[in-house]
Order: structure tokens, then sequence, then C-alpha cells
């Protein structure tokens, strides 16, 4: 695949997330038995979706970030709602006072969207999103009970177009974008995985 055209893929990749969000969003609008705090929390969720996707037109390339103080909890909570808005069973776990991070926070979103998005059509089950800190470090981890990856295979679920299961839906794109993420803030992937036991994806950020 040639960079233009391996550019174009993530772009599209990229996108369809937020706009999938924005469609769950319209669904539960369209019920009309919200209240005022639950309309304005779709709201945001929906102002969130449209900024991703003019950041992710707007610049495709997954390397470039701009740097603030991020909450985590803030972006996890954001996240999670989006993914149960979506049909997802995801629930959240965040250590209280988790300390900010310099991160994009688009982009931090995108990453955890993917993750997201992977264990759900991979592993299936319920997913849990985890914020913590230690060591000098901040831990954002994504876990599943699903199938888990074995061992010569983990390596390569990060490489652009690699799918280990074309049963499946996707592009495999995600990782990849995950990675290259991780990779331009600095932070560390991890992965650890057993056949039959899940698996658990996490973002490694250093603490200044």
């Amino acid at each position: 695949m040639s960079d233009d055209a391996q550019r174009l893929a993530v772009l599209v990749h990229e996108v369809r997330s937020p706009v999938a969000a924005l469609a769950a969003i319209a669904e539960a609008s369209r019920a009309g038995s919200l209240d005022d705090e639950a309309r304005r929390a779709l709201t945001e969720l929906a102002l969130a979706a449209c900024r991703a996707i003019e950041r992710v037109v707007a610049d495709a390339a997954v390397a470039s970030v701009q740097l603030d103080r991020t909450d985590l909890a803030d972006v996890v909570r954001e996240s999670v709602h989006a993914a149960v808005l979506g049909g997802a069973s995801v629930r959240a776990t965040v250590e209280p006072g988790l300390s900010p991070i310099d991160a994009d926070r688009l982009r931090l979103r995108q990453a955890l969207d993917n993750l997201i998005a992977n264990a759900a059509t991979h592993a299936g089950g319920e997913i849990v999103v985890r914020a913590s800190s230690g060591d000098g470090e901040v831990v954002l981890s994504v876990s599943d009970s699903g199938p888990g990856i074995p061992p010569d295979e983990q390596e390569r679920v990060f490489e652009a177009g690699v799918r280990l299961d074309r049963t499946r839906p996707g592009s495999g794109l995600g990782l990849a974008v995950v990675h290259a993420i991780a990779d331009a803030h600095g932070a560390l992937v991890k992965l650890e995985s057993e056949p039959g036991r899940g698996s658990t994806f996490s973002l490694v950020f250093p603490l200044p």
C-alpha cells in the first residue's frame, strides 16, 4: 500500500468512529423521553464527535499531536459513554485524584475509541477501561474477556492492514493508529494476552 493510500485508509477509518457516535446520539435523541441533563450530555458528546471529525479531516497524519494538560477521567468518561450508546458493554474504573497528563485530547480519544472498538469487535462480552498511576507513570488500559491473542501474533496486530480474524469486520488499521498516537506522545503500548484468557491493551504515559 502506498503512503497516500495508507493515509487515505487511516482517514476513512478514523472518521467512522465519530460518525457512528453521532448516529447513536441521534437514535437516543429520537426517543423523545430525555430530561434536560441527558439532553445536555448528548449535546456534549455530539460536539466532541464533530470536533474529532474536523481534526481528523484537517490532519490525517496521526503522528501530529497538540499537547495540553488533559484530564484522563474526562476522556475515559466521554469514550465509554459513546461506546455504551453504540451498544457496547463497557465500564470504567478511574483512580481518584489521577494526575493530568500532557496529551492531545482528541488523539487520545481516538486511541481509546479504537481500543474499545477493537475489543467489542473481536472479544465481545464486558470491556473494562482503567486509568491508574504508579511509579512515575499513568496507565490507560482496555481489557476484555475474549479469546486472547497467540504470543506469536501479538507483535503483528499493530501493523497496518493486519487482521488476525478476517471473518470479523474491520480494516486492520485501528491498532496501528493507536500505536502511532502513542509514539507521538512518547508513550508505550503494551499488550498482555493469553489464548482463552482475554487481552489487555495499555497506553503508558510517563509523568513529568
